[in-house]
């Protein structure tokens, strides 16, 4: 569940949310792997027309995705933990809700970047981002009110 935090406390929090990032992109990759192979021996076999499956490797392949999607929600669980929002696994971008002149807003990073440098309102997105100035860093908040 997301949760305010001021801009020290995500930058606080980025050593672990990059690692479970990261981990949570390399799970993906997997699951995405394990699919694609199972689709293709479908595929093949589809092709092969009466043919007699090879059931034993469909199943250990069904398998191999099912614990790859397993360990993919339990990495991107991991990140939820934290309290921060995944917007974008695929280009690793994170926000961090806080509040900023009486309104909720979000600190955004993206994997690769060495801190939190912008923000951008709740519904702006990524494309909205402004540099946080001394203005923003006087006036955000955690606080729930």
């Amino acid at each position: 569940m997301a949760r305010l935090f001021t801009l020290g406390e995500a930058e606080r929090l980025l050593p672990a949310v990059e690692k479970d990032l990261r981990l949570a992109i390399e799970r993906k990759a997997g699951y995405e792997n394990a699919q694609r192979r199972l689709a293709m021996e479908l595929r093949d076999l589809s092709m092969l027309g009466g043919a007699i499956p090879n059931t034993v490797k469909i199943n250990t392949l069904k398998t191999q995705a099912e614990h790859a999607l397993a360990e993919l929600k339990l990495a991107l669980s991991s990140i939820e933990d934290h309290g921060c929002l995944l917007k974008d696994l695929d280009i690793g971008l994170i926000d961090f809700m806080t509040r900023y002149q009486g309104r909720e807003v979000c600190l955004c990073w993206k994997l690769g970047e060495e801190g939190i440098h912008y923000w951008h309102g709740e519904h702006e997105g990524f494309r909205g981002r402004k540099p946080i100035d001394e203005d923003f860093l006087a006036n955000h908040s955690a606080d729930d009110t």
